[in-house]
């Protein structure tokens, strides 16, 4: 997925194929690891002049060294989510020429509530998160990266919901406000799932080869950006509609709206074709 702005566009997609279903097992040459995947995705989006500005992945892939050392490799510039659990080398407090080892949520619970600033984001309605940012150093990675830590409570003890990042952009401009919203700009993707899957049938292919799958969530991709692409650029809100649209639901409504306005003309026109083309089928249309 490519971010621009407030909207997700899709550009590629590939299956991941399990292990277990494959003949050799995780021996098969056809099997990748899902974050090889995803590296490839990111080749393909390079060989095409599609340069990111900024990799965003959720911890599933921030986790991932092997994945995080690729990205470094291509000079490509990221921010990740990364697990509580993550052990980064912090100066020690008795010895500063020596790093003592602690994982994020370690560091979080010893942070004091000063080290943590107040950052508003404007969403549908403002949402103050606390947010403490430091150095640290990542033994599998080398040298050192930029973390965030993000509460959702002013102190670790009341917070219920904490959040850890990672990125390499540099710390002058690594900053908490920084990192909180281009972070949040990742749930733009989600929002393009969700609109393809309650919309445009994402899950609802009737096929199992995998060619045909990817030939299904193609043509999805498609579907999407001809509607987002028309409701930004004002054709369906000039002709199809007398009120904003706001939602990809009410671009896609007024989208078949249209469509089923010209479907209606051409078939006055054309009864006794379409008619033919349904009996060829076997069916009678009366």
């Amino acid at each position: 997925m490519a971010q621009y702005g407030k909207k997700s566009v899709p550009l590629d997609v590939e299956l991941y194929q399990p292990a277990s279903s494959l003949p050799e097992g995780k021996k098969n040459p056809e099997f990748q690891k899902k974050w090889e995947i995803a590296l490839g995705l990111i080749d393909s989006s390079l060989q095409r002049g599609e340069q990111p500005s900024i990799v965003l992945t959720d911890a599933g892939y921030g986790n991932n060294s092997s994945f995080i050392k690729q990205l470094e490799q291509r000079k490509l510039k990221y921010l990740v989510a990364v697990a509580k659990n993550r052990k980064v080398g912090l100066k020690s407090e008795k010895n500063s020429d020596m790093n003592e080892e602690m994982r994020l949520d370690e560091i979080a619970k010893k942070l004091s509530k000063d080290a943590f600033s107040a950052v508003t984001l404007h969403l549908d309605k403002p949402k103050t998160i606390w947010v403490a940012t430091f150095n640290a150093q990542v033994t599998r990675l080398g040298g050192e990266r930029r973390f965030a830590i993000v509460l959702n409570a002013s102190s670790f003890e009341q917070a219920t919901e904490v959040d850890y990042l990672m990125t390499n952009v540099k710390v002058e401009m690594a900053t908490a406000q920084w990192m909180v919203e281009t972070y949040g700009q990742r749930n733009w993707v989600e929002v393009f799932y969700r609109d393809a899957k309650s919309w445009l049938g994402w899950r609802e292919a009737q096929v199992r080869d995998k060619k045909k799958l990817l030939r299904h969530f193609v043509l999805v991709f498609c579907a999407y950006t001809f509607i987002l692409w028309q409701k930004l650029t004002g054709g369906l809100r000039r002709r199809w509609a007398n009120k904003p649209l706001n939602t990809f639901r009410e671009a896609l409504e007024a989208f078949r709206t249209a469509m089923s306005f010209r479907f209606f003309h051409w078939l006055q026109e054309h009864q006794n074709l379409f008619a033919a083309y349904k009996a060829s089928l076997g069916y009678l249309w009366a």
